[in-house]
């Protein structure tokens, strides 16, 4: 499948703003099941490439002069196929032991041990488990959108009972990492399709052990199933704060208001 996707961010501030400085993961990822057949970025100020620790494609934006206004414009063709199994390559130089480190946002309590015991039977991650695992999260956890902000917790989204794809993932990720199964989360898009979730979102690898198969298998916790065609992969890491379309800080401005858009169209 070949996706075509323009993804836009928009900030207003009610006074000017000095300076800001923007950490971007908003390039696809090369990976062996997605190509990207052209792909721009476009915004003001100073733009600097790099790979981050992560393997991401990312950039850092800094604007030094004031502004009242800032938008950042991402598009391009993408060209994706469907794992088998939603089996992922392992081309990463990193161990998958570093995600099995909890952070804040997946930290481990009772809640959470709870529904880990129950879907992960002697901290097994048999695709099968894993699978599971996210079936029993969307049943506690019911999507609704602005349930919840990014700065929610794996623990808070489980006990509040709704919450949106990054909540499923961070508590599918602190459920696995309860258990020292490796699971990292991945940001990126997918089409939609006649769903109402947005373009834009969140998901998980998670190490599976499978008789014939020992790596990394993508699972969709909001919709419990694999990853498909209809995915694309923006960024990986730890939890949202690690991989976050879009994140900064900035100096003076007032109060801000952002809106995001993003519009994915299958050719």
């Amino acid at each position: 499948m070949q996706l075509s996707i323009r993804h836009e961010t928009s900030y207003s501030y009610t006074a000017p703003q000095a300076y800001s400085i923007q950490q971007l993961h908003l390039t696809p990822r090369a990976e062996a099941h997605q190509h990207v057949l052209n792909w721009h970025l476009n915004t003001v100020g100073q733009i600097h490439g790099y790979t981050d620790a992560y393997g991401n494609l990312s950039h850092m934006l800094t604007i030094n002069s004031p502004h009242t206004g800032l938008a950042i414009v991402a598009h391009g063709l993408v060209e994706t196929s469907t794992p088998s199994g939603g089996r992922i390559a392992n081309g990463d130089t990193l161990s998958p032991l570093i995600y099995t480190v909890p952070t804040r946002l997946t930290a481990a309590t009772p809640g959470i041990l709870e529904l880990a015991a129950a879907c992960l039977p002697d901290g097994t991650a048999q695709t099968r488990h894993l699978v599971r695992l996210a079936e029993h999260i969307f049943g506690a956890v019911k999507y609704q959108s602005g349930a919840t902000e990014v700065t929610t917790t794996a623990s808070a989204a489980l006990q509040l009972g709704i919450g949106v794809c990054q909540d499923h993932a961070h508590i599918f990720l602190a459920c696995c990492h309860a258990h020292g199964i490796p699971a990292r989360y991945v940001s990126g898009y997918i089409d939609p399709g006649g769903t109402s979730h947005a373009a834009s979102h969140a998901w998980v690898d998670a190490w599976a052990e499978d008789r014939d198969y020992s790596g990394w298998v993508s699972i969709d916790v909001t919709h419990a199933r694999l990853m498909t065609d209809a995915y694309c992969r923006l960024a990986i890491g730890r939890d949202y704060d690690a991989a976050a379309p879009v994140r900064g800080v900035r100096r003076g401005g007032g109060d801000e208001a952002m809106a995001v858009n993003v519009q994915i169209v299958p050719q």
